[in-house]
C-alpha cells in the first residue's frame, strides 16, 4: 500500500494534485500539519484503503482553502481548521452537519470536554467539526529556580503564588532580586488578560449587540506589561524568536533580539528565565524539542486565569462523495477508545475524549516535567474554560490590542493614545463593530 503526503502551496490544490501523477486515493485529507499522518497509516491498514494527506503551510492555509471550499474544485473529503477562523467555516456550511443522520454525533456530547465540543458547533447548534485534543494553558517553570527563589517547586504552591496578576508581579520582584527573569518577555501575561477565557467574569470581545467589550481586566494588560518592562522582570526575548527558544536551555544575552537596545550597557550580561506561559501542545512541540538541556527540571502550574490556545478540529466536506468512509476516519480520530489510548500514550496529547482521559489520567507521569501528572492539571484547567466568550474576531482583535500595548511599553505612546488607536483600528478593520468611544 503506497502512502504519500503532498505539500500544497497557494497555487491551488487541484493543479498540484493533477501534477503529482499519483494514483487516485480513496480518501483525501487536507491539513496545516502532518500530525494526522500516523492516524492515516493506521486507518489505511484497518480499512485497506489509500488516503492522501495534503499539507498546506499554516500561513497559507486559510487563503488557499477558502476558494477551494467555496467552489468545491479540488476540495478534500476531510479538512481541518483552527479556532482563529473556524467559526466562519462552521457557519458557512463547508463542513457536513454531523448531528444529522447517519452520523448522529449529538449522542456523543457527554464524551467530550465541554468547550471543545461546543466550539465545533455552528450558530444553530449543529456539530460540524470535532477535535480529539484539548489545549488549555498554564505556566511552565523551572523547578530548580523555584526551589532557590520561592522555597518550593511544588506546582500547587507555586501556582498559589501566581494566582493573580499582582501575585505574578510579586514573584517577578523576587526573581529579579535573585538574578532571574520571570518571563522571556511581557507577552506571556497577555494570556491572562486579553486571551483569558476563564476567571470570575469572562467577557467576549464582541457582545450580542456587536459592541466591543473592553473590560478592566483587558486594559490591565497595559499596566502590567509596563510594570514588567520598567521593573526589568523579563529577559526581553520576543516570543518565537531564537532568544526565546534559547531561554529554555539556560542563560541568554539580556537584550538579545531587541535591536533598538543594542547600546544598552547591560548588553553583554546574561540572564536566566524562570517561566513562560504556553498551552498543552508546547510540551511536545516546543519544550521536548528545544529544552533538552533542562529535561526533568520543568513543571506546569496555573496562572491568574484559565485560557486555551490553538487546537485542531476536523470534519467532512459538505460536497464529499466519500462521506461514509470519511466519517470512519473522523470517528477513529475522535471517538475510538483503543486508538485514542494509544495516541495519548505515544504523543502525550491531552485528549478531549473523556472515556480515555478518565481511564488514564491518574497514572500519567512525564519525566520531562519531573514526573508530574500534567494530564491532571490540564484537564482541570480545561473544565474552567467558557467557550461562549470565543468570537470569530478574537485573534485579530488580540493582535491589534497587543500592538498598542507594545507601543506603550516601548514609550512610543501614552496608554490613552494606545486605547484610542486600538478603537480607530477596530473601526477601520470592522466598521460594523461599535467601539466604546462611539457609544
Amino acid at each position: 500500500m503506497k502512502k504519500w503526503a503532498s505539500i500544497v502551496g497557494v497555487a491551488g490544490l487541484s493543479l498540484a494534485l493533477a501534477a503529482c501523477g499519483e494514483p487516485e486515493a480513496d480518501l483525501t485529507i487536507t491539513s496545516f500539519t502532518d500530525e494526522l499522518q500516523r492516524p492515516i497509516d493506521r486507518f489505511e491498514e484497518l480499512h485497506d484503503v489509500t488516503v492522501e494527506l495534503q499539507i498546506i503551510p499554516t500561513a497559507d492555509y486559510r487563503q488557499t482553502m477558502q476558494p477551494v471550499l467555496e467552489s468545491g474544485d479540488g476540495a478534500p473529503d476531510i479538512f481541518t481548521g483552527e479556532i482563529v477562523y473556524m467559526q466562519q467555516w462552521l457557519d458557512a456550511g463547508y463542513w457536513t452537519n454531523l448531528s444529522e443522520d447517519p452520523f448522529n454525533v449529538g449522542e456523543w456530547e457527554d464524551d467530550y470536554v465541554e468547550y471543545v465540543y461546543d466550539l465545533g458547533k455552528d450558530e444553530d447548534g449543529n456539530v460540524r467539526a470535532l477535535s480529539w485534543q484539548t489545549t488549555p494553558g498554564g505556566i511552565y517553570y523551572r523547578r530548580s529556580i523555584a526551589k532557590e527563589v520561592l522555597g518550593t517547586d511544588d506546582p500547587k504552591e507555586v501556582g498559589a503564588m501566581m494566582a493573580s496578576m499582582d501575585g505574578l508581579v510579586e514573584v517577578g520582584a523576587k526573581m529579579k532580586e535573585a538574578g532571574y527573569a520571570l518571563f522571556p518577555d511581557e507577552g506571556s501575561i497577555s494570556k491572562f488578560t486579553s486571551f483569558a477565557t476563564g476567571g470570575s467574569d469572562p467577557q467576549p470581545w464582541i457582545n450580542e449587540n456587536n459592541e466591543l467589550i473592553v473590560t478592566d481586566e483587558r486594559l490591565s494588560y497595559f499596566d502590567y506589561a509596563k510594570t514588567m518592562r520598567d521593573e526589568q522582570y523579563t529577559a526581553l526575548a520576543p516570543a518565537w524568536s531564537p532568544s526565546w527558544y534559547e531561554s529554555f536551555n539556560g542563560p541568554i544575552t539580556y537584550n538579545m533580539g531587541w535591536e533598538e537596545l543594542e547600546e544598552n550597557p547591560d548588553a553583554s550580561g546574561q540572564i536566566e528565565v524562570f517561566a513562560v506561559a504556553l498551552p498543552t501542545w508546547a510540551l511536545d512541540a516546543v519544550f521536548k524539542q528545544e529544552a533538552n538541556a533542562n529535561s526533568g527540571d520543568w513543571a506546569i502550574t496555573n496562572g491568574p486565569t484559565p485560557y486555551f490556545e490553538g487546537g485542531t478540529w476536523l470534519g467532512i466536506y459538505e460536497g464529499s462523495e466519500n462521506k461514509d468512509l470519511a466519517f470512519e476516519f473522523v470517528k477513529m480520530m475522535t471517538h475510538d477508545e483503543e486508538f485514542l489510548t494509544e495516541w495519548a500514550e505515544e504523543t502525550g496529547d491531552v485528549l478531549s475524549f473523556k472515556p480515555v482521559t478518565d481511564a488514564i489520567k491518574d497514572d500519567v507521569s512525564d519525566e520531562f516535567l519531573g514526573g508530574q501528572n500534567h494530564y491532571e492539571f490540564f484537564l482541570s484547567e480545561a473544565e474552567k474554560i467558557d467557550a461562549s466568550v470565543v468570537t470569530p474576531y478574537d485573534q485579530q482583535l488580540n493582535d491589534l490590542f497587543g500592538a498598542q500595548v507594545g507601543a506603550y511599553v516601548e514609550g512610543e505612546i501614552s496608554k490613552e493614545e494606545g486605547i484610542q488607536e486600538f478603537y480607530n483600528q477596530v473601526n477601520n478593520a470592522f466598521p460594523d463593530i461599535i467601539t466604546p468611544d462611539e457609544r
